[in-house]
């Protein structure tokens, strides 16, 4: 059996202390079920860093992380016939769901009682090869570009599910808090749709970036946007910020939390925050219906991940990069 390379999650802590430790595995065997994949490239998302901090706790020892893996089935399980070697596929965040529960009974596989996510319960892409269950692999469209694909696998998802859950109306105002690798897609999507768009972030690089893509206006997210808003997304993973959006609300809107983990929400002041009908709802995970959607969206309105590029040997830089926001947009790991 040959090996390959592999980060995993070895010590979580902060993340210029390299939590990630690079080793040697052998390569996977797909079970009857799934698929191997050659990866060919990874996008790097914040809940791998959290995971690599130990905010999210590894549900075992030595994970690989990774759920934005972009590559080519190169071994298939003995009854996987959805996919043929050499096929191009993209594994996303959510790895498995039971399929029985009351959940997935009614169409809500995101909310499945025990589910499986790629790069946190199973291994991921920071590695040569990963494991999916053939029936949560994502064929990639033509047109798109590894690298471009790779973020739309979650941060992209995600983002098209919490705008969803704004419940912005047609030609309404959406307030985007955070504008990393989901917050950039997402705005595009909304832009595309006739929304007005308002971006409320730190850091000069995010900054210039919303400006780029057509925002109606941009300022530090402590800042009120120049109008009441009919929806908005929380993308940064700070709490405190949720009473400001909240209050940034018009009557009736909607701040959606799109992120897995977030900083305490401190108390709110029911009337500045929450009367006249504002809500405050959470995303969580996905459907394989929301990433089949979004991805032929994504084709068709021309969305397009602003991305930089790291050899896979770089991980831990490319977290750490992340984390003190030195690049717009998002990372991507190459093989």
């Amino acid at each position: 059996m040959s090996s390959v390379d592999a980060w995993v999650v070895d010590d979580p802590g902060p993340v210029d202390s390299h939590p990630l430790l690079r080793v040697e595995r052998s390569d996977p065997t797909p079970s009857p079920d799934e698929v191997r994949v050659r990866v060919h490239c990874c996008g790097v998302c914040r809940t791998d860093l959290h995971l690599a901090e130990g905010d999210l706790a590894p549900k075992h020892g030595r994970i690989t992380p990774g759920h934005e893996v972009v590559g080519v089935v190169d071994a298939v399980g003995q009854d996987a016939r959805r996919f043929a070697i050499g096929d191009r596929v993209g594994v996303a965040w959510l790895g498995r769901t039971d399929g029985s529960c009351r959940f997935c009974r009614r169409g809500q596989e995101n909310l499945c009682l025990r589910p499986t996510f790629t790069g946190w319960d199973v291994d991921g892409g920071y590695a040569g090869t990963c494991l999916v269950a053939e029936s949560f692999a994502y064929r990639i469209p033509p047109g798109l570009s590894d690298e471009a694909a790779a973020p739309l696998l979650c941060a992209g998802i995600i983002g098209y599910r919490a705008l969803r859950r704004a419940e912005v109306p047609p030609g309404g105002r959406l307030g985007i808090y955070g504008f990393g690798g989901s917050a950039h897609l997402t705005a595009q999507i909304a832009l595309a749709q006739g929304l007005r768009v308002h971006v409320l972030t730190r850091g000069d690089h995010n900054q210039v970036l919303a400006r780029q893509l057509g925002a109606d206006s941009v300022g530090g997210p402590n800042e009120s946007p120049p109008e009441p808003l009919d929806g908005a997304i929380m993308f940064a993973p700070a709490g405190g910020l949720v009473p400001v959006a909240l209050r940034a609300l018009d009557r009736g809107g909607t701040l959606a939390m799109a992120g897995i983990w977030s900083t305490d929400i401190p108390s709110l002041n029911y009337d500045e925050t929450l009367f006249q009908e504002r809500r405050l709802v959470s995303v969580t995970a996905n459907t394989r219906a929301d990433g089949e959607t979004f991805l032929a969206l994504a084709v068709q309105l021309g969305i397009r991940a602003t991305t930089s590029a790291y050899p896979m040997q770089d991980a831990n830089r490319a977290l750490r990069d992340l984390a003190h926001g030195r690049f717009a947009g998002a990372a991507v790991l190459h093989t």
